[in-house]
């Protein structure tokens, strides 16, 4: 696994990569690649175990969205459309023509306007965990209390209060998950709810039917914030087939990141995504 960082018109965007496993350095592949983009408020650090595992049959770019991780914040209010504007910018960097893009809550947000917008770029599209952004749930969610928006203290009292807000979400047996996610969390400091912010301001339902590629619609079982909404994205995407993964909720992507690859794995080979040309 290597790491970089790359221009976007937003700022420098910083990019975890790995090749698929037995290549001979320097090699170069195709212009394919399966981009990894996580939710609000992770980072490439979301998909570490499940890189390595997605490296043995392909490229695998995860980036850390514009504004989190070790990217840069830019200073305009954030919204998917910026969001999407740094990972394509990434695309172009790296010289990408074709790649599959799978996203986790937010980041799935981010993948399927990049989708609906660059066609041409996008093969295949992953969502896991995707809310559906219409009129009736900015309104609902409008209404709800922040998820991890809590005043900045003198004393550091907010980062418990952030810890006691998603604990919620989180397996009582796993406290690493929570501790990975509070840490980038702390990074982001007073903007970390903008990127759920973003989420429900987005329009959905206006750029969803500009979809082409074939998508898979994947979810938590356990996942009651986005599980419902699945039929609701499957009816507006064309090519859309769909998975439960089981025992997981929220956190899916690094609590059990072996299911989460296998299922990715699976859909990719079935719509022939192509990463090495």
């Amino acid at each position: 696994m290597r790491k970089n960082y790359a221009d976007t018109r937003h700022g420098q965007i910083h990019y975890a990569e790995a090749a698929r496993s037995g290549r001979r350095d320097g090699e170069v592949g195709s212009d394919t690649a399966v981009l990894l983009l996580h939710q609000t408020p992770r980072s490439w650090d979301e998909y570490r175990e499940v890189i390595p595992l997605l490296a043995r049959d392909h490229r695998v770019i995860a980036p850390d969205t514009l504004g989190f991780g070790s990217s840069d914040s830019p200073a305009e209010p954030w919204s998917i459309e910026l969001f999407a504007d740094g990972v394509e910018d990434l695309a172009d960097a790296l010289g990408l023509t074709r790649v599959a893009v799978v996203g986790h809550h937010t980041g799935g947000v981010i993948a399927l306007e990049l989708a609906a917008r660059r066609p041409d770029l996008v093969t295949a599209l992953v969502l896991s965990g995707v809310p559906y952004v219409d009129a009736p749930r900015r309104d609902e969610v409008s209404r709800r209390p922040s998820i991890d928006g809590v005043p900045i203290s003198d004393d550091g009292s907010h980062y418990q209060a952030l810890w006691n807000k998603r604990v919620p979400f989180y397996p009582a047996d796993r406290p690493d998950l929570l501790h990975r996610l509070v840490a980038d969390a702390v990074r982001v400091q007073d903007r970390v709810e903008e990127g759920h912010l973003a989420v429900n301001a987005y329009r959905m339902e206006e750029r969803i039917d500009l979809v082409r590629a074939p998508a898979l619609v994947v979810c938590g079982e356990l996942d009651a914030f986005s599980l419902p909404d699945v039929p609701k994205l499957v009816a507006h995407l064309p090519q859309a087939h769909t998975a439960t993964l089981q025992g997981v909720g929220v956190p899916s992507v690094d609590h059990d990141p072996a299911q989460f690859a296998a299922v990715v794995t699976e859909f990719l080979g079935s719509v022939s995504v192509d990463p090495f040309g």
